[in-house]
């Protein structure tokens, strides 16, 4: 069995379930509504410009989590995937996963923003592995920090690289879809690199390297 390897954020979704969790969070009024979603508009930017510092990024977006009990937290949760996710996932994403299932293979989706928010949306998509950020959690609460490696640029692959580990796999036959230049790294070591909807830096580099370009949106 290949694995095959899913980013989640603009490759299965229209958007970015990061700062869609960000923006929900001012719209239920449990942050600050000006100050917090300037600066998660800037992490976003930040992040398109390959420029996020990533355990700033992570003190500002778990922060909210250490301030709730779990179960507000939950229920929030679960209005923000009715919500916000599930009107954008993609159809073709959808047919791409069910295709990769029919053929038996591995399905994994790796992910920057951080497994509080993506669980629920990996089971969502049917897709049983996640590999995302880990916020860190001392007697049932979040603490507002983060647990081990970001899956971030070069994290992901020292992530990916611990589970292939854990689960006795290797990555023999492997493909990964990313729209974003965040993922080269990840993308230049599997088997069979896709570029979905790509940012302009990875298109360009998708096209130096005779990489598929595909589309989940149209």
């Amino acid at each position: 069995m290949a694995l095959a390897i899913f980013d989640l954020d603009n490759t299965l979704l229209c958007g970015d379930s990061d700062h869609l969790w960000g923006d929900f969070l001012v719209e239920q009024g449990v942050v600050d509504a000006e100050i917090y979603k300037q600066a998660n508009d800037r992490f976003y930017q930040e992040y398109n410009e390959g420029k996020l510092d990533i355990f700033e990024f992570l003190a500002f977006s778990l922060k909210p989590l250490s301030e709730h009990a779990p179960e507000k937290l939950y229920a929030w949760r679960e209005q923000f995937v009715a919500e916000k996710i599930d009107p954008i996932i993609l159809p073709t994403g959808l047919q791409h996963i069910e295709k990769h299932r029919a053929a038996g293979d591995t399905l994994l989706i790796i992910t920057a923003t951080n497994a509080f928010v993506t669980t629920p949306i990996a089971q969502r998509l049917g897709i049983e592995h996640l590999i995302a950020t880990t916020p860190e959690k001392i007697d049932g609460r979040y603490t507002g920090q983060v647990a081990g490696t970001p899956s971030y640029k070069e994290g992901k692959i020292e992530r990916l690289n611990q589970w292939l580990a854990k689960n006795h796999r290797n990555l023999d036959g492997s493909c990964f879809y990313s729209d974003s230049h965040n993922d080269i790294p990840l993308l230049e070591i599997v088997d069979t690199p896709i570029a979905v909807d790509p940012d302009e830096s990875l298109t360009q580099h998708a096209q130096n390297r005779g990489w598929p370009i595909i589309s989940f949106r149209k």
